[in-house]
């Protein structure tokens, strides 16, 4: 993930989260998050519309952002 901006610690927290509680890996992370830069909008949309995270783990991923 070297390259790539985090913008703040908010981004920081749900990166580790994904990568330490979700399990995805770190490449699937900065794929969405290079997509991000070209197309903005919310990295768990991102994950989720390349495939890179199911329904429900998308569920779970918005579950804890709301916590």
């Amino acid at each position: 993930m070297k390259n790539l901006i985090v913008e703040n610690c908010s981004d920081i927290q749900l990166i580790n989260f994904l990568k330490e509680e979700m399990d995805i890996s770190a490449t699937s992370i900065a794929i969405a998050l290079r997509h991000s830069q070209q197309d903005p909008g919310p990295l768990p949309m991102i994950l989720w519309q390349y495939g890179l995270v199911s329904l429900e783990e998308l569920e779970k991923i918005f579950d804890w952002l709301e916590s």
